[in-house]
């Protein structure tokens, strides 16, 4: 009889623990989404979102957005700051500047873009590592950000120095250095996609010589070369982790689909004004567009972070980002 008691108060607690992860399954699947005002910059850094941006346009997503894209960074972040916007696709550096100048009111959710810098060369080849860079000029773009800091990087754990054994001539835009091509025979430069895509349509004599990517990949520093990432208002975080979570599900179906559906995706990306579709379906799978988040995202962002603090404190507004300052809540990340 004891035992017989027993079996049954073991099978009305289990009837219990099963009711109740019934109602929190059932909560979950209750979830109709959120509104979520999204930005992000003109470029790579906007390209995986296409679908998302489609789908939700068709009423196809668990979420509402409401999308604005800007040509600088400058023209998001102070709305993203005041509460205007709240989640911003942008360069990585500018991630931890936001962070670290607003008391930890932004985290980051997402790397959404890896390398899109590769150095090209114009003319007879002569590069074809990066000690043949030495006694070379290099034309580049982005000085004072992540590329530069990038190429100075890899230019140093290549035996090289880069105040001594190259010349770097910064540019403001890549247009001046596709200029610079039409005008010269030979020209070494660091570029961007898609403005490579752009320069080979017009230069049947330029080559990508040095995948910076791939070169970083090589060097056992523990992180990634990061273009950019996304991120969020720490307080729209921190009330709406649902609408977050699905948003970083929708986004890694975007981000798939464009990888895997090139043509397509690149009709979108002229649809959405981002970039040409001719020249995108052919620089999408140079692009580098990805979607890592969660602990993998935390470790490659710490290296890469850790590098551009060495290069120069500023770039990352002074300090290492803290731990709370990735969104790792691996219990509702998909």
């Amino acid at each position: 009889m004891k035992k017989l008691l027993a079996l049954l108060l073991s099978l009305c607690m289990l009837a219990v623990l099963c009711a109740g992860c019934g109602s929190t399954q059932e909560a979950e699947n209750d979830f109709e989404g959120a509104t979520i005002r999204l930005a992000g910059l003109k470029g790579p850094t906007s390209i995986g979102m296409v679908k998302l941006l489609a789908d939700n346009e068709a009423g196809a997503t668990i979420n509402t957005y409401e999308f604005t894209m800007a040509g600088a960074a400058d023209e998001l972040t102070p709305k993203f700051l005041q509460g205007e916007l709240d989640i911003l696709a942008a360069p990585v550096n500018l991630g931890a500047v936001l962070c670290n100048n607003s008391e930890g009111a932004v985290q980051m959710l997402a790397i959404n873009t890896l390398g899109v810098t590769y150095i090209v060369e114009k003319g007879d080849s002569t590069v074809s590592s990066w000690p043949d860079l030495k006694g070379q000029t290099i034309y580049a773009t982005g000085k004072g950000s992540t590329p530069e800091y990038a190429l100075r990087y890899l230019l140093q754990q290549n035996g090289l120095d880069p105040d001594v054994d190259v010349t770097i001539e910064w540019k403001s835009e890549p247009t001046e250095v596709v200029g610079l091509m039409a005008s010269q025979n030979h020209v070494i430069a660091m570029m961007p996609q898609p403005f490579v895509t752009v320069a080979s349509g017009k230069f049947d004599d330029l080559q990508v010589v040095l995948n910076m990517t791939e070169d970083w990949s090589t060097l056992d520093n523990g992180g990634q070369l990061i273009t950019a990432g996304i991120f969020v208002r720490t307080a729209f975080a921190r009330e709406n982790p649902q609408a977050v979570a699905t948003f970083l599900q929708e986004y890694a179906a975007s981000t798939a689909y464009v990888n895997e559906n090139v043509a397509d995706a690149a009709q979108l990306v002229g649809q959405y004004e981002i970039v040409d579709a001719a020249i995108a379906e052919k620089a999408i799978p140079q692009c580098n567009i990805v979607c890592i988040t969660g602990p993998e995202m935390k470790l490659a962002a710490e290296g890469f972070y850790q590098i551009l603090f060495e290069q120069n404190p500023k770039a990352i507004g002074g300090a290492l980002p803290g731990e709370d300052f990735y969104w790792v809540q691996e219990d509702i990340l998909p």
